[in-house]
């Protein structure tokens, strides 16, 4: 269990629950995540804005922003958020070396190399600045960095929050719906 417990969905507001009902459906955030969220209801309808408007909206394609959301849980080891996936990103499933190695690996392109150097940029820092930034600008739009930067960045303090919380898989339920969508292979019960 949690080291914050999870609020029960009659103790939220009907807004609050239809986005759980999503998370249930969907994955990406989880229930889990979504119900600790929710002591505070300002904050829960504030990160999901904002995970809506940087996650699954927006003016860059879904699964380069999954891909630098995975890349992010392998390197900050947050194990519920590694075992999770989008289900509309449409992303193969990744070996961990490759993903932590993708400069070196055949599986990405250019493209998305660059986005997982932005994302480790981000996370770790980078020396070579210039060239960073020129391989990015090669790739996106400056409207895509942004909205890139601003996913990541999220979603980076949010798994290392969530890694300290403990949260594990299945332990909150959405009456009525099947919450396994967005688990990993071999997560689902």
């Amino acid at each position: 269990m949690p080291r914050i417990s999870y609020v029960p969905m009659d103790a939220m507001t009907a807004e609050m629950r239809v986005e759980m009902e999503r998370s249930a459906r969907e994955g990406t955030p989880r229930p889990e995540s979504s119900a600790v969220r929710a002591h505070c209801p300002d904050v829960f309808m504030t990160f999901t804005d904002y995970w809506d408007a940087t996650f699954r909206k927006g003016v860059l394609d879904h699964a380069v922003k999954e891909l630098a959301r995975l890349y992010i849980t392998k390197t900050t080891n947050c194990q519920f958020c590694g075992n999770q996936r989008s289900s509309t990103a449409g992303l193969p499933e990744y070996e961990v070396d490759d993903l932590l190695n993708f400069e070196r690996s055949d599986q990405y392109d250019d493209r998305q190399k660059a986005a997982l150097a932005y994302a480790q940029a981000i996370a770790w820092g980078e020396q070579d600045l210039d060239g960073l930034w020129s391989r990015l600008h090669a790739h996106f739009t400056e409207a895509e960095l942004v909205e890139l930067g601003c996913f990541v960045a999220l979603t980076f303090g949010q798994q290392s929050w969530i890694r300290l919380l403990g949260i594990g898989h299945q332990e909150y339920d959405v009456e009525g719906i099947d919450s396994t969508a967005g688990l990993a292979p071999g997560v689902a019960r």
